[in-house]
């Protein structure tokens, strides 16, 4: 009975390192990714929920869609991209929480500016190349 368990507690080792070496290099797990897996899953569960068998296949394609684009990125090798697209997640998500500001990006260098909300029309000075710009808070 021993022997079965060191054995058993070997292979599992061997499968453990085994899948570190694999992922050795590689992006692995993060907020976008999570996100993408629920989104996905509950893409399935309306599927599963819709009689109609048009919606129900479109459904399917957009689950595994996007189920397929969370592996790859999961597994992806180019890790500094998967960093910038998880980092623009993260801010688009931080915007949509902050009630108190609006976001506008410069018309000439594209860099965003937060402004109070609820100031009416506003001059928008970019603090970067210091382009001037009117928007209605």
């Amino acid at each position: 009975m021993g022997s079965f368990g060191n054995w058993l507690r070997q292979m599992g080792q061997r499968i453990k390192t085994g899948f570190l070496r694999f992922m050795d290099g590689r992006y692995g797990g993060d907020k976008l990714n999570i996100t993408l897996v629920w989104v996905s899953l509950a893409a399935y569960i309306i599927s599963l929920l819709i009689p109609v068998a048009g919606i129900k296949l479109l459904l399917l394609v957009v689950y595994y869609g996007i189920l397929g684009w969370a592996i790859f990125r999961f597994l992806s090798r180019n890790i500094y991209k998967r960093y910038e697209e998880n980092r623009k997640y993260l801010r688009m998500l931080e915007r949509l929480k902050d009630k108190e500001h609006r976001y506008f990006d410069c018309p000439r260098c594209r860099q965003p500016v937060r402004v109070p909300r609820g100031k009416g029309k506003i001059a928008i000075t970019c603090p970067k190349c210091k382009e001037k710009f009117i928007k209605k808070t």
